[in-house]
């Protein structure tokens, strides 16, 4: 771990990070494992998960394992950092990791309205216990978003990899490096040359340096929990942001769950399960089974695909 140039030593923080019963921290390192966007950003061992994050200006390297009988349903998440951190500090870096790895999904209420769905039964029984893990922010999401459009997954991955070795989140954990994503914050003094040069895509920039600029005037809170069309037209003012972005940033980056698109990879996820001859009326049936629940039964059909 970088420790802190004056002192030498580094800060170590443990607390504990509830989750909803019922929840399988393998199902949540099976998916991360399996995510191609995120290849190679988690240290995943046998029965852990090592991030780096940046929150709230502080840097620190995340260890989460399952969390003792004693210590209740949920993780324990033990943090090192290269300065002291406060409570207030502790309590973010919590809160952002608990709602990227959806640790308070109400997942029986979700589960009751599976009752009676046959064909879903298999899935559910495969997945029982995974709570949604989304992107470690949803600011990590939209930069994604606009990176990833009509260009191949690894010249992405290799864009996103060079901001992040740009802005220097680097931290050493027992040896191993991992890095974290930039806070908005730290990408704003960059110009539209300096992030075209660091992209490269001129296009891609103009777009990462207005984000950035969209991001800072943009209530967090508001995108978690605000009315879902307010939110989605606020997406949409963000240059670069489509309605189809809009859409996967609400469930992948915000897991608003209350929509569902029967888009390609969608209807395939659909007709594995339900068969080839769900049409898109078809579709709108069975997804109306699950009401606000829509978006976490078509994340179950693509996990277990």
């Amino acid at each position: 771990m970088t420790r802190n140039p004056e002192t030498g030593r580094t800060t170590v923080v443990t607390t504990h990070l509830p989750a909803r019963p019922p929840f399988d921290f393998d199902r949540s390192m099976d998916f991360l494992t399996s995510f191609p966007t995120m290849t190679g950003e988690h240290g995943v061992a046998e029965r852990s998960i090592t991030r780096a994050l940046r929150e709230g200006g502080r840097l620190v390297a995340a260890r989460l394992t399952a969390a003792s009988p004693a210590e209740g349903t949920g993780l324990r998440c033990v943090l090192h950092s290269a300065e002291p951190l406060s409570p207030k500090e502790t309590a973010a870096i919590a809160d952002r990791l608990s709602f990227s790895l959806g640790l308070d999904d109400d997942l029986p209420a979700f589960y009751a309205l599976a009752e009676g769905d046959e064909w879903f039964q298999p899935v559910l029984e495969r997945l029982r216990g995974y709570h949604q893990v989304k992107f470690p922010s949803p600011f990590e999401m939209l930069c994604w978003a606009i990176l990833a459009q009509r260009i191949p997954m690894p010249v992405a991955r290799k864009m996103k990899q060079a901001l992040v070795q740009a802005v220097g989140n680097r931290v050493v954990l027992d040896g191993e490096e991992h890095w974290a994503f930039p806070e908005a914050d730290q990408l704003l003094g960059y110009t539209e040359p300096e992030l075209a040069a660091l992209v490269p895509n001129q296009r891609k920039a103009g777009y990462l340096h207005a984000l950035v600029r969209h991001w800072l005037r943009i209530d967090e809170g508001f995108l978690r929990t605000g009315p879902y069309e307010e939110v989605r037209e606020r997406l949409l003012e963000i240059p670069g942001i489509g309605p189809w972005s809009a859409s996967f940033v609400l469930i992948r980056g915000l897991g608003r769950m209350e929509r569902l698109s029967p888009d390609k990879e969608m209807m395939r996820a659909v007709a594995r399960v339900y068969g080839p001859e769900v049409d898109e009326e078809g579709f709108e049936r069975l997804a109306a089974r699950y009401g606000d629940w829509r978006g976490y039964w078509g994340h179950y059909l693509r996990v277990a695909g």
